[in-house]
């Protein structure tokens, strides 16, 4: 059974992080539907990796990892698409579409 079906926490993001660029702050209410988590056993190594954790809850628990060497490669342990609206996506998701706009843009293509 999911511990956090349907709960709602705070997440503290990482200044100079893409999700702190996305959010605009440095603190976020996000959904979450089960209690997706790191694995234990693996977690230095990822820590010691490209990834870096640069959201937490309010239990240090990871719940954003990014990949410093990418232009927008960004991972949540919740579900952004929960909170967003027509006419008004979550942060996280205009961000990515932003990127790709951006890359886009970039190569010269235009469709």
């Amino acid at each position: 059974m999911c511990s956090l079906a349907g709960v709602e926490q705070e997440v503290f993001v990482t200044p100079g992080t893409l999700a702190f660029e996305a959010y605009g702050k440095g603190r976020a209410t996000e959904q979450f539907t089960c209690n997706y988590g790191l694995n234990e056993a693996y977690r230095n190594n990822i820590i010691r990796g490209a990834l870096r954790v640069v959201g937490k809850d309010s239990g240090g628990n990871a719940r954003i990892v990014e990949l410093s060497s990418h232009p927008f490669f960004m991972a949540t342990l919740f579900l952004p698409q929960l909170s967003s609206k027509p006419g008004n996506p979550h942060p996280i998701v205009l961000a990515f579409l932003k990127a790709a706009v951006a890359f886009r843009t970039s190569r010269g293509t235009t469709t």
